[in-house]
């Protein structure tokens, strides 16, 4: 039976016995496997926060490796597909009816109309809400073994597309016997999760029973590095095949060969707290905004390899910039002398992505320049996510992929800037900014609800709760001579798949 086994914090190991690949002491199951397939060795960038809750960031590392699916899946261009829903329509405004696809669970239980009521239901009531959810309500019930019928509180356009979102998996009953929801043994996707050590390391087998097709590699053994240097020194040296974000700094040494560079949906953006202390001041969010310099981040931390901010949606969403309209009610900035007078603010950023203390100390120095007296914290981040959304900083650094909840940058707006936005690191509550995305998030028609969205960002760009640093580019590490099959996701929803392989 698969093993759970929870730690508070990594165990005080070297990070080379980390990076030792486990297969020697996993079970290996080369049943289907060609020639006695290989299994994968991956380090990830995160470590778990949540002892893999899907209703956290978890949820996404999940996904990244395959373990997790929901009803429905996303394409490339964030399109709804089948997963466990073979096919869906749409009854009236708030009504859907979803059919199920034969497929089994990892533990063996079938996936019929029961097990997803129980899914969604917990979902809803989960704490924190998922952000899929920040928007809208949903209730699902069972019409037969085979059929759900799915009714949100008001009309939703994008629920094939929301019902896709990684934290709103399906499992099996046993996921939920422990009072937490434990999806080891108890998803659907091509690979199990068997072991989990704590923040350190993570053990995966094939899928047998998938639905679809399997698996070919037998295995992966799972590393958390949160060291970007780490991960690329671990690449360098084959102790791993594959090496999630590579930092910028390294992807020159490894060549192209290893490095895998693809545009981007995620912004990395400067949160100001406007709920209190010295940015509850609009004058002074907008003292910060001028003291940015974008492309001094772009062309310096990054080297080239990121764009420069254009506002919350980047080149990641390739129709924003023709739709984009100048921000609204922007105040006007304070003076250096009236900064120079506030007290000190805290700016925390998190080591998980390697730009990112770099990009802190350069905000550090250009928000100095314009008269502010700045203390840093950085720390991994799961040791800062409880406290950032709680509002305890006063600025907070991240790197936010507006695509990652259902593909829709209106659900980013809504779970990110409105007033019960279950991600609203700023901590913004303006009646503008919660009416413009609620217009946005009403209107079914693609080109309405993109010329409304944008709409939405130039409220939010004018209340300088959030200041666009860059506009990101992914960099994963993997030998294209020797690994196939690594997915390339500018919504960063897949990486390991079932067609990922040693070649």
């Amino acid at each position: 039976m698969p093993t759970f086994r929870s730690r508070r914090s990594p165990l005080p190991v070297a990070l080379a016995a980390l990076l030792v690949p486990l297969a020697a002491c996993a079970s290996p199951d080369d049943s289907g496997a060609a020639g006695g397939a290989q299994r994968l060795r991956v380090v990830m960038a995160f470590p778990p926060a949540q002892a893999m809750s899907p209703y956290g960031d978890d949820a996404v590392t999940l996904s990244r490796l395959a373990v997790i699916e929901g009803l429905t899946t996303l394409d490339r261009n964030g399109a709804p597909r089948p997963a466990l829903a073979a096919s869906w329509k749409r009854d009236n405004a708030t009504t859907w009816t979803f059919t199920l696809r034969d497929a089994v669970f990892q533990d063996g239980t079938v996936v019929d109309a029961d097990a997803v009521v129980r899914s969604l239901t917990a979902a809803g009531k989960a704490s924190p809400l998922p952000r899929a959810l920040s928007d809208t309500s949903l209730r699902a019930t069972a019409t037969d073994a085979d059929t759900v019928r799915i009714v949100t509180e008001n009309a939703d356009p994008l629920l094939p597309q929301r019902l896709a979102n990684p934290s709103l998996t399906i499992l099996s009953a046993d996921a939920y016997r422990s009072g937490k929801v434990n999806p080891a043994g108890h998803a659907t996707g091509p690979f199990t999760l068997t072991d989990v050590r704590g923040a350190v390391a993570a053990t995966l087998e094939r899928n047998t029973a998938y639905w679809g097709d399997k698996a070919k590699s037998p295995g992966v053994d799972v590393t958390f590095v949160a060291d970007g240097t780490a991960r690329a020194n671990a690449l360098r040296t084959e102790s791993v095949d594959v090496a999630e974000y590579v930092p910028i700094s390294q992807a020159s040494l490894l060549g192209d060969g290893f490095v895998h560079e693809f545009p981007s949906a995620r912004t990395g953006g400067l949160s100001l707290n406007t709920g209190r202390g010295v940015f509850a001041d609009p004058a002074m969010r907008a003292a910060a905004r001028e003291a940015i310099d974008s492309k001094a981040l772009a062309d310096g931390v990054y080297e080239g390899r990121a764009d420069t901010a254009q506002g919350l949606l980047g080149p990641g969403v390739p129709w924003a910039a023709k739709e984009r309209t100048a921000p609204t009610n922007r105040a006007e900035a304070a003076g250096r002398g009236e900064v120079a007078k506030t007290k000190e603010i805290v700016l925390a950023t998190y080591t998980n992505r390697p730009e990112l203390p770099e990009v802190a100390t350069i905000v550090q120095q250009q928000l100095q320049k314009r008269g502010f007296t700045v203390k840093q914290v950085v720390r991994d981040y799961a040791q800062l996510e409880a406290d950032a959304l709680a509002g305890k900083y006063d600025a907070f650094i991240q790197a936010r992929n507006t695509l990652l909840d259902t593909a829709d940058p209106v659900s980013y707006l809504a779970s990110d800037f409105t007033c019960d936005g279950s991600f609203n690191i700023s901590q913004l509550c303006d009646p503008r900014v919660d009416a413009a995305v609620a217009e946005a998030a009403s209107l079914a028609g693609t080109e309405e609800r993109h010329r409304a969205g944008m709409t939405a960002e130039a409220a939010v760009l004018g209340t300088d709760a959030l200041v666009p640093l860059v506009h990101e580019r992914f960099v994963q590490g993997y030998d294209s001579g020797r690994v196939d099959g690594v997915a390339l996701d500018p919504m960063e929803r897949t990486l390991i798949t079932a067609d990922t392989h040693i070649g």
